[in-house]
This record gives structure tokens, sequence and C-alpha cells, in this order.
């Protein structure tokens, strides 16, 4: 039976090749649908583990589908699920920001205003880290594992393009595990909450259409500035006055264009933002609300307006707390219960939301800042860095939570 304890020490003896792969994917990074080079990588390493793989899925995700060679038990009491063997779905994402790098290291990204701004050069090593203790302990698990290296994270459309290119079936999994690393969380700590981690992705775009004229004579036509600034701050008092304060979510105008010069009023306006929330009604009444706002101001300033929304947005991140308290369970024997926390929320978004709205699944944050290193800069920075010590924490306490969810063990 492999222990934690073996698991971690052969992730740590993993480091020197992690931190090689991880600063080569740093220095060619690829945006979203773009990653090429690094599925490349991705698919020719799971070959040469054994793994039967897949390769363009959703436009250009890899999928690797290793059986385990354990003989399945029956699930002891209090297990995910009865139903063994598991199928077990195992997500890293791959894609970079459109950022330019400004940290002055030696493997600084090679494309001018294309960065790893976010961690995912780390996720796929630390995947393909998983993927070969995995191999190496096949003996000692049961069930199927299908490791996805998914496309386009940061423009939440990867997940959805793998699903609509079957990747929750032939086989479909049981459940599924994901994480990523935080750099605003202390070296080696991990963060699994139940239920909502992550928030609900929406947005929406308006245009306000009015009649132009010269900025002396106003009444001769309908300023579209002047609704758009009373839309935008009447769209503030959704949260305060629309939404439970019990409740979460947030209603942020991020852009507002409009007007060339100071003394014409222009025809048109456009301004948009992004909704966020903890669960889709709250989503859905914060539709409700921005459109009820915007018509009925328009109509008020006698100007036109056009409303739109995203025909999906990412749903909340919702932890299946069975599952997270495996994940805690396996992180309070890897990095001691110190270092395990519950409570850990946050308004982003992560599309690996789909895969964990349609199986039990769990999602986890993992610390790679060091404030005596000076990482501690946030996701999307152009400075932003990890400590790669976490790359062999992170790769031993998935593949521990792993192989205790194959083997059907509770916590």
């Amino acid at each position: 039976m492999t222990t934690h304890e073996q698991l971690r020490a052969e992730a740590a003896a993993l480091q020197e090749w992690l931190t090689e792969l991880r600063r080569d994917l740093h220095a060619h990074p690829e945006l979203a649908f773009q990653e090429l080079r690094t599925a490349g990588i991705v698919a020719q390493r799971l070959a040469e583990l054994g793994y039967e793989v897949q390769t363009g899925v959703g436009k250009t995700g890899v999928v690797g589908i290793l059986e385990g060679a354990r003989a399945a038990g029956a699930a002891p009491a209090g297990a995910l699920s009865g139903n063994l063997p598991q199928v077990l779905l195992l997500r890293f994402d791959m894609d970079a920001l459109p950022v330019r790098e400004l940290n002055d290291v030696p493997y600084c990204s090679r494309h001018d205003g294309v960065m790893h701004a976010c961690g995912h050069d780390a996720h796929t090593a630390i995947g393909l880290a998983v993927a070969e203790l995995l191999a190496r302990h096949r003996a000692g698990w049961a069930g199927t594992v299908k490791v996805i290296f998914q496309p386009a994270e940061e423009t939440i459309q990867g997940a959805l393009a793998m699903i609509r290119d079957g990747v929750l079936k032939s086989p479909a999994p049981t459940c599924v595990l994901s994480m990523h690393v935080n750099s605003r969380k202390p070296l080696g700590t991990v963060h699994v909450t139940d239920g909502p981690m992550m928030a609900a992705a929406d947005g929406f775009s308006v245009t306000v259409r009015g009649r132009g004229t010269h900025g002396a004579n106003p009444h001769e036509g309908a300023d579209p500035i002047v609704a758009a600034a009373q839309m935008v701050t009447a769209l503030q008092s959704v949260v305060s006055r629309n939404i439970s304060p019990l409740d979460t979510a947030v209603v942020t105008v991020g852009y507002i264009h409009g007007g060339t010069a100071q003394n014409i009023i222009p025809d048109v306006v456009e301004f948009g933002g992004t909704l966020r929330s903890y669960d889709e009604a709250t989503t859905l009444l914060l539709r409700k609300r921005v459109r009820a706002i915007v018509e009925g101001i328009a109509q008020a300033m006698s100007v036109a307006v056009d409303i739109a929304f995203p025909e999906t947005y990412a749903p909340p991140l919702m932890n299946d707390p069975a599952m997270s308290e495996i994940v805690r369970g396996v992180a309070r024997e890897l990095v001691g219960a110190q270092n395990v926390y519950g409570d850990y929320r946050m308004m982003g978004s992560e599309d690996a939301a789909y895969f964990l709205k349609a199986v039990p699944g769990a999602y986890a944050f993992i610390g790679a800042g060091n404030v005596e290193k000076g990482i501690m800069e946030p996701h999307h920075s152009p400075r932003f860095q990890i400590d790669e010590a976490v790359l062999p924490i992170a790769a031993a306490l998935v593949t521990a939570s792993a192989m205790r969810l194959l083997n059907g063990a509770s916590s």
C-alpha cells in the first residue's frame, strides 16, 4: 500500500524536473485555444507514461486515460459512492494571459504581451507529475483516471468546449478533482471549502443610443452620456437594495466609452461590466434588475438602449462536502492540520465549475506565496510569481487524494 509519506518523498524527488518544466512553459506562454506547444508536450508525456491519449478535445485540450491495476473492493461505510470502481476526472488548465511580463528572471516570457500570470504553467507541470505518480503506482489503485489538460480557462470557454467534445463521456466520470496555486496564501497551506468557493461569472454590455448635437445646445438632442451616467449610478443600488444582506453579489461596471470632443454630444455611449454571485438564482435576479434599471432610465431620458448578456455564464464553483473532506483529510496528513483551511471563498470565477456541476467534486487552493522571498503579487499581475516549492506539494496532494478516492476511502 502506497503511503502518503512515500508519495510526498517521490513528489519531492521530482522538484528539479518540475521546476525545469514549469519554467519552460512559463517562457513559452500561449493564449486561449492557442496552446499547441503546451498540448504537444502534455500529449507526448502522457503517451510515454502509458496513458490512452486524445488530442484536439475542445480545440487544443488533451485527455489521458489510465486504468488502475488493483481490483475494486466494496466501498467502506461513509465513502463518497458505493459504486466502485470510480472514474476520476483530474482537471488542469494550460492557458496564459494577455499580460506583458515585468519580472526580471531568466525564464521570463519570450512572447511579448503574453504571460503565465495566473499559474497555469505550474498547473500543467503539476498535472504531468500527478500523471506520472499515478502511473508509477498503478497497482495500488482501482478504477479509471481521466486526466484532462484544459485550454481557455481565462476566457471561461475551455471547459464547455471540452464538454461539447464529449469529455464527460466514454467513460463518464463519477467524481472530479481540480486545484489552483495561490500566490496570496502562504506556501504549503491548503484551502478547500464546502459548498460555494468561487463565484458565478456573468456579464452585460449596454449600448445607449441618443441624438448627437452641439454641446452648447443640449436641448436639440438626446444626451446618451447623461443617461449612461445615471444608469451606472443606479446600478450601484442593485446589491444594496435588491439582494438579501445574507447573500453575496457584485455588480461592477468595468468600461464606458463615448464621445469625441468637449463640445459634442455624441449619438452613442457604450458601457459594460461583470456580475458575480454564489448561486444561480441570485445571478438571474442580477440580470433582471440590471435590465429593468437600464431600460427604465432609457425611457425616462428619451434614449434607446440595447442590453446584452452572454449566452452562457460560468456557474458558481460548488465543492461537494464529502469530496472536500477527503481532500482536507489527505492534506492534514501531508502538510499538517494547522495548514488546512475550510473557510476560504472568493468572488473570482473558474470554469472548472462546469465539471463540478456535472459530478461531485472538490477544488483546492494551494498556497504558493512567500513573504520572505517577496512572492505575494496577486494573480494577473505582470509581476506574478510563485514559490516553486509548491509544485511537489501540490503533486503529492492531488495524487494522494486521487488514490484515496479511487480506492473508496471516505477520509
